[in-house]
């Protein structure tokens, strides 16, 4: 597998130079069990700011409600209910909410420990056999170096059109949310792929995202700022998440 590294000062400078890299680059392979091909490559793309703006990019599967929803999925557990009525077996926060104490632990404890690992991945459950979506995201780390919160996470696959922008962005309010607690600044983060990838279904959504990238003549013609605009987009969209929450579990 090709390997590739990718440093942004922006989250998407990042993406799109990984989106790019994976168009330009990607090796076709066979995904046997989804009957299907993939482009891919193993991916390292790192975001020198993380909250640096131009924040969003324009080219991700859904909007700002979509985001939004996302973020209060993986920070706040809003659909961890699912779980105990059987209908999920897990989400990323529930794995990661009980490790979270221990993080802030540890770092207030030693700022310079390398101990500061979630660990998502649960191996017993996750190669049971038959289970068909075992966690990609495996595991996050944190550091504080030079007063600042570094995040490094690794995921063992990843669909490069349809998710990463997304886990990207709520790891970063997650990497914020933690830096708050702690009194520290923000490093920078982080984000490796060992698969990422595109299914053949996807090509052409690939493509037209490298496009609008290469042929673009402005920033805002691919991207959002995210302060005064994306966040209040986002915030206007929280009663309509919680009234969702409300009736799915009310069902």
């Amino acid at each position: 597998m090709k390997e590739f590294l990718i440093t942004g000062r922006t989250l998407p400078e990042a993406y799109h130079g990984a989106l790019v890299a994976l168009h330009d680059h990607g090796e076709i392979t066979p995904c046997a069990d989804y009957n299907t091909t993939q482009k891919e490559v193993s991916m390292t793309y790192s975001v020198e700011e993380p909250l640096a703006e131009p924040l969003i990019s324009r080219l991700f599967i859904g909007g700002f409600r979509e985001l939004e929803q996302y973020r209060q999925e993986m920070l706040d557990g809003i659909l961890d209910f699912e779980i105990d009525r059987g209908n999920w077996e897990y989400t990323y926060h529930s794995r990661m909410a009980e490790q979270l104490p221990f993080i802030i632990r540890d770092l207030k404890r030693n700022p310079s420990s390398r101990r500061a690992v979630i660990d998502i991945r649960d191996w017993r459950h996750d190669s049971m056999e038959g289970n068909d979506s075992p966690a990609c995201l495996q595991h996050i780390q944190y550091f504080i170096r030079d007063g600042k919160l570094y995040c490094k996470v690794l995921f063992r696959s990843n669909d490069a059109c349809k998710a990463t922008f997304m886990n990207a962005f709520a790891l970063i309010m997650l990497q914020k949310r933690i830096a708050d607690e702690l009194g520290v600044g923000m490093g920078t983060y982080t984000h490796r792929a060992n698969s990422f990838h595109c299914y053949e279904r996807d090509f052409a959504m690939l493509e037209g995202y490298v496009n609008r990238i290469k042929n673009a003549e402005d920033l805002d013609d691919i991207t959002y700022e995210y302060e005064d605009n994306w966040d209040a987009l986002m915030e206007s969209a929280r009663p309509d998440i919680a009234k969702m929450v409300e009736e799915l579990k009310s069902h």
